[in-house]
């Protein structure tokens, strides 16, 4: 009989510029980010195969931007999932930002 999975863990990891959730101590999955000023730029989200369909990257990107907002910081959402989230989320409209040409512009130096 197994035993029962503990909840996934959402960590910041600010070296790394991303989000991870972890499931049973793997990592099943990111959102990455750069920080431009009070701006957090959310650019990219995965979740690994194995872990698909679990509802995990909702879960991750929820977390993810109640940081940002405990952190006092805004939200742009150039990731397509991040973008999608929060069209269906209206809790982080106060604290987003649109994406502009400037951010994309900005984004692409930033990830060279």
């Amino acid at each position: 009989m197994s035993q029962p999975s503990a909840a996934p863990i959402v960590e910041r990891m600010d070296a790394k510029h991303h989000y991870e959730i972890l499931v049973d101590g793997k990592r099943a999955g990111l959102t990455a980010y750069r920080d431009r000023s009070v701006q957090r730029v959310f650019y990219h989200t995965v979740i690994d195969d194995a872990f698909a369909g679990k509802g995990l990257a909702a879960q991750l990107v929820q977390q993810a931007l109640t940081d940002v907002r405990d952190s006092g910081k805004r939200i742009v959402p150039v990731c397509p999932y991040v973008a999608k989230y929060l069209k269906r989320h209206h809790g982080f409209d106060d604290i987003t930002d649109a994406v502009t040409p400037d951010v994309l512009r900005w984004l692409q130096t930033e990830l060279g």
